[in-house]
């Protein structure tokens, strides 16, 4: 069983749409398949939409990638298996959003300042219909040479925590982030708590008091993780008594992660739909009635 809990569409800043993305899932040999857009449920109902449609049984896991912040350091909450329509968690999720547009503005104008001659108007329409953020910025920046790839651009000569171009958002206290997932009846991870090139991680005592607070689990497989980091969190996980997981963070063609390149254990799975009562896993019929 081939599981997959952190992918991004076009509802937030990947390149596939949400159909898309889950017809690639199966068609990468994926059993499960989680949709985690930053801060939006946007495009879950196009992707329960195309599963009985796909030439082989999928189920989807509805989620979100939170936006957070402690002590300083901006960090990445996965959201599982929520209800979408909780009010509090709604409004939250909303705020977010609507910061989104105007910082990514300021990063533009930042980028402009530094003489890279990025347009507004060019970011736009990278980001589409999609909740814009920093990966379009990216794009924008590779389509003008600037950089060689997306992942050049988190660096801090442009867009990565701190960077000479970086502008902070609105973002969740994570444990105002538990706290309100949990209400909703879902389950948290922590994303990828060790991708330093990112910039500036959360101390390892954070995480143990995220995980007095009610922390599900970790990311611990993870292509921004490299093997003495990812032994380093299966150790953390264990002595926390939280769930590890590994997920690709497929964003399409905006990153070199393929759908699959990490999978969580069945038995982690299995823990966090036992945990979860806000929503429950979408099955796919798909290929059973052809």
């Amino acid at each position: 069983m081939r599981i997959d809990l952190h992918t991004h569409s076009t509802a937030s800043d990947g390149t596939d749409t949400p159909a898309e993305l889950v017809r690639n899932a199966a068609a990468a040999g994926l059993d499960v398949v989680a949709l985690t857009d930053h801060d939006t449920v946007a495009g879950h109902a196009e992707a329960i939409a195309a599963l009985p449609d796909l030439d082989r049984p999928l189920t989807l896991v509805t989620g979100a990638e939170l936006s957070c912040r402690v002590e300083g350091v901006s960090l990445h909450m996965l959201a599982y298996l929520f209800d979408p329509d909780e009010p509090e968690l709604a409004r939250e999720r909303e705020l977010v959003r609507d910061d989104r547009v105007p910082r990514a503005r300021a990063m533009v104008v930042k980028l402009q300042e530094l003489g890279v001659p990025v347009t507004w108007e060019q970011v736009s329409r990278i980001a589409g219909d999609g909740a814009v953020g920093r990966p379009h910025v990216a794009s924008a920046l590779v389509e003008l040479g600037v950089v060689p790839d997306v992942s050049a651009a988190f660096t801090p000569d442009w867009l990565a925590n701190g960077g000479r171009a970086y502008v902070e958002k609105h973002e969740l206290d994570p444990f105002d982030a538990v706290r309100l997932v949990k209400a909703a009846g879902g389950v948290t991870v922590f994303a990828h708590p060790l991708a330093v090139k990112r910039g500036e991680v959360v101390p390892e005592e954070a995480v143990a008091r995220l995980a007095a607070a009610g922390l599900d689990g970790i990311e611990v497989d993870h292509m921004d993780h490299d093997e003495p980091a990812r032994a380093r969190l299966r150790g953390l996980a264990a002595d926390l008594g939280l769930l590890p997981t590994g997920s690709s963070d497929y964003h399409g063609s905006r990153k070199t992660c393929r759908l699959g390149d990490f999978t969580t254990d069945p038995e982690i799975y299995g823990e966090i739909t036992r945990r979860a009562t806000g929503a429950f896993p979408v099955p796919g019929t798909g290929g059973t009635s052809r």
